[in-house]
């Protein structure tokens, strides 16, 4: 089927009966597929759920929520082959996220915070958000601390946005002095994982995770202050998983954090099924992911490329989303080195 792209600067769907094309800046794309076959996300727009969470008050605008969800409807309902031009959801996130106007290539990690976070405001379940109070639970054992650090955060964040891609991430500090240690729970809406280094070109996706979760030596200019000794002190710290999400958003970081100027290239070797991370569990948890989505980059930080790899949550089969192209794949080809972000979704949870 040919597919009529119209030569001005929106982005245009073209519609099939499981599955749509968007040709536009390639990063939204990517990250607009990984979305769109993202379940539970899916059918909290198709069912209109969403309407119900809209939040009304005066000073929130809910024009991103309501053009976003117009735009996966038209993805996985509309029967036309014709091309569509969403203009008023680039409207919209351009207003919300004012660094995404225009028409220069973005990072598709980078855009796929401020949207979670722009459709995160406008369904939150809280509309009067509490005073900020200090609470001190540090007398607490870290499991009832880190469910409290938990509810705290729900009193001002609370969405089906949350529900789905919200973990909680305990930070462990222990002094080398006097042995103490001081724990943090903090949510996290992804993570971005180190890329460990090896003698050859390959590497796992857990030993992306290990270097993640390693203990770090805090010494020198790091050194914090001990709550016990009341002291500057070389101590440890650690990351734990505390609470894990249904949606889990693992980010892989090639590009150098200062100014993107060189990319690693190295194969990340995931698993695409029983993705099992109970080792960085802070309790006695199992927690078990499925991939099923993955937004790639080729070329280099001056040339790159976005396209996605999406399970269909309806048949199970993959596709390639490349602009304007749609195509089958196998499974067998969605591990390669321009995985850039990856999306599991949780299989079981249970105490052990």
């Amino acid at each position: 089927m040919l597919i009529l792209l119209v030569a001005y600067s929106w982005f245009h769907i073209w519609n099939q009966t499981v599955f749509s094309a968007l040709s536009w800046q390639c990063f939204m794309n990517s990250i607009l597929q990984c979305l769109s076959n993202t379940q539970s996300l899916r059918d909290y727009c198709l069912h209109n759920s969403h309407r119900r969470d809209l939040n009304n008050n005066s000073r929130t605008n809910t024009a991103l929520m309501e053009e976003f969800a117009k735009l996966i409807q038209t993805m996985w309902t509309s029967s036309s082959s014709e091309a569509v031009s969403p203009s008023e959801f680039k409207t919209q996130i351009q207003r919300y996220a004012p660094r995404f106007v225009g028409y220069n290539q973005q990072d598709a990690q980078e855009f796929l915070r401020f949207l979670l976070d722009g459709l995160h405001n406008e369904v939150n379940r809280v509309t009067v958000r509490p005073r900020g109070t200090v609470e001190d639970f540090d007398h607490l054992p870290d499991e009832e601390k880190g469910k409290k650090m938990w509810s705290k955060y729900l009193e001002r964040e609370d969405s089906k946005i949350v529900d789905l891609f919200v973990g909680q991430l305990k930070s462990s500090l222990t002094c080398s002095h006097c042995g103490f240690c001081s724990t943090v729970f903090d949510p996290f809406w992804d993570l971005s994982l180190p890329i460990a280094k090896k003698g050859y070109g390959e590497v796992s996706l857990m030993d992306c995770m290990r270097l993640f979760t390693k203990e770090d030596v805090l010494d020198g200019d790091e050194k914090p202050t001990c709550y016990r000794c009341k002291a500057r002190r070389r101590c440890t710290k650690k990351f734990t998983i505390q609470k894990f999400p249904k949606i889990l958003v693992l980010h892989l970081k090639r590009f150098s954090e200062a100014r993107r100027t060189s990319k690693l290239s190295t194969f990340v070797n995931f698993p695409m099924k029983d993705l099992d991370l109970r080792e960085f569990a802070s309790e006695n948890i199992n927690a078990v992911y499925n991939l099923y989505a993955v937004s790639n980059h080729s070329g280099t930080t001056m040339g790159g490329h976005y396209t996605a790899y999406c399970r269909n949550p309806s048949s199970g089969e993959w596709y390639t989303f490349n602009d304007s192209r749609v195509t089958p794949m196998s499974s067998s080809q969605v591990r390669s080195s321009d995985a850039y972000v990856l999306f599991y979704e949780l299989a079981c949870s249970s105490r052990m």
